[in-house]
């Protein structure tokens, strides 16, 4: 079964009762995984449902330079916690809580800024679903001592005292965790390898130049090999870590099939434990 049609039939069981306020799903996957593929199926598939990624809640180009100013150069890059806007996220899961008719954020990569909030599109009001989807959505942080040794270039060139990553991870470990306790059900679409996932990035970018699109987000192979380096240490935590704690894991070959399903709902879900 495709990783749509999982998820898909376990999110019916759980929309089948009455709820107070709309049912949020989780959906964490690396770079390339295909998770905006899997919420716009999701989205199709069951009505009166709304798509908020991760994505589209990173700070502006302006409040990223402020921050790379004050606190480390690697922050204007966009991409680790930090570096969005979690007071955003929470007050628009408030938002749709209240049954308001919202606007979601946007996020324009190619622009590598936010969209104009005038722009952004009006989720309706009393939404049943809404799909939650990120590269690092529901991540816990790093033990200390993890943070120690840096994991790439990126970081023992431009973060050899650490600071970068202990900023990161402290983020990850605080208000990020109040966006996330909004979660309802977490699944992660987890990749075979950290080397696949730089692999899927690639990909990604060639398709988004191909769009015609251009401007400061557009980059070159050796550009994204660079970018996404950024992530890396935080993927390569996340898919040991979030195995043991997500609510399903669909375990994903190189062509993004899914190939196992594991965790609490496995069971009834098609999979195996």
């Amino acid at each position: 079964m495709s990783p749509e049609s999982i998820l898909g039939d376990a999110i019916g069981r759980r929309l089948a009762g009455a709820r107070a306020r709309p049912l949020v799903v989780g959906v964490c996957g690396a770079q390339g995984s295909g998770k905006s593929t899997v919420a716009a199926a999701l989205a199709a598939r069951f009505a009166n449902t709304v798509v908020l990624s991760l994505d589209d809640l990173y700070k502006t180009r302006a409040e990223r330079a402020r921050l790379a100013r004050d606190v480390h150069p690697l922050f204007a890059t966009r991409g680790v916690p930090g570096t969005h806007d979690v007071e955003l996220g929470l007050a628009t899961f408030a938002a749709l809580d209240a049954g308001a008719a919202t606007p979601l954020p946007r996020f324009d990569k190619a622009r590598d800024d936010r969209v104009d909030p005038a722009a952004w599109p009006i989720a309706p009001a009393r939404p049943a679903l809404v799909i939650f989807e990120g590269w690092c959505v529901g991540a816990r942080p790093q033990d200390a001592a993890a943070l120690a040794a840096p994991v790439n270039a990126l970081e023992r060139e431009r973060d050899p005292d650490g600071l970068w990553r202990r900023h990161a991870n402290a983020a990850l470990g605080g208000a990020y965790q109040w966006l996330f306790a909004r979660i309802d059900w977490l699944a992660m679409l987890r990749a075979p390898s950290w080397e696949r996932v730089l692999g899927w990035r690639i990909e990604q970018e060639h398709a988004l130049r191909a769009t015609g699109a251009h401007g400061a987000g557009v980059m070159s192979d050796a550009e994204v090999t660079t970018f996404v380096s950024h992530y890396e240490r935080l993927t390569r935590h996340i898919l040991v870590d979030m195995p043991a704690y997500a609510d399903l894991v669909l375990q994903l070959d190189e062509t993004r099939a899914c190939i196992d399903v594991r965790g609490a709902d496995a069971m009834t879900d098609g999979g195996t434990r």
